[in-house]
């Protein structure tokens, strides 16, 4: 067998006390060792953009996440699991992409940080839509409750 076809061992299983695994990927790196890399890696990269966009830490995006239960502050429910919470800021104070630090309001969904964008950060819109739901003028000029469907 010859060098070149000899297969590669991680070079990560040696510092763990246990037999190096099969390396088929870069570094070389076993799965395992391979997905851990991967994740640091996306996790110091949001960290990055967090703080040069939003002039906010690691810690203190943490402390938002945990002062909201996990979950995102425009009350949807979304915890950001599948995807992170947006930072939302004010952008009467910066208006743009790239935030002073000051103006962060909280963490959103993308929906909800994209629907308060689409609003013009308007809380008078906001309310509108609130009243308009409760009550639609649908059911006063037709004289429909909410169980009532209009007739076809």
């Amino acid at each position: 067998m010859s060098a070149a076809s000899k297969p590669r061992r991680c070079k990560d299983c040696g510092d763990t006390g246990r037999r190096p695994r099969p390396a088929p990927y870069p570094g070389p790196r076993c799965a395992t060792h391979h997905r851990e890399r991967q994740r640091a890696s996306r996790e110091a990269r949001h960290s990055r953009h967090v703080e040069r966009t939003y002039g906010i830490s690691r810690e203190q995006y943490d402390a938002l996440l945990e002062a909201q239960g996990g979950r995102c502050a425009g009350g949807c429910g979304a915890t950001g699991k599948a995807r992170r919470l947006a930072v939302d800021h004010d952008h009467s104070c910066c208006p743009g992409t790239i935030s002073c630090g000051r103006c962060v309001r909280g963490l959103l969904c993308s929906r909800c940080n994209r629907f308060i964008g689409h609003l013009g950060d308007n809380p008078e819109a906001l309310r509108g839509l609130a009243e308009y739901l409760e009550n639609p003028p649908a059911r006063r000029v037709l004289g429909l409750t909410n169980t009532e469907r209009v007739k076809r």
